[in-house]
């Protein structure tokens, strides 16, 4: 069974706010992870290894840096899977 685009954003984001432990209204698309909602690199990475774990992808760390908001870890794990 294969998800839609918008089930996978809606289950990255479910993922995201878990680890920084947030409601989902706190975070939008565009909210900076470390500059809005305080999150550290520890967090990034908890981030990284909660999407390699839900989807079976891996996520290169080199891309760390570009996982600053919604949006820019939506077009990581979208390339990754295809």
């Amino acid at each position: 069974m294969t998800t839609s685009v918008n089930e996978r954003h809606a289950r990255i984001k479910e993922l995201v706010c878990e680890v920084l432990e947030l409601d989902q209204e706190e975070v939008t698309d565009t909210s900076l992870f470390i500059e809005d909602h305080e999150a550290d690199s520890l967090r990034a990475i908890e981030i990284l290894a909660s999407l390699e774990k839900e989807f079976g992808i891996t996520i290169d760390q080199s891309e760390l840096p570009q996982l600053v908001n919604l949006e820019s870890v939506y077009t990581v794990v979208d390339r990754e899977m295809g």
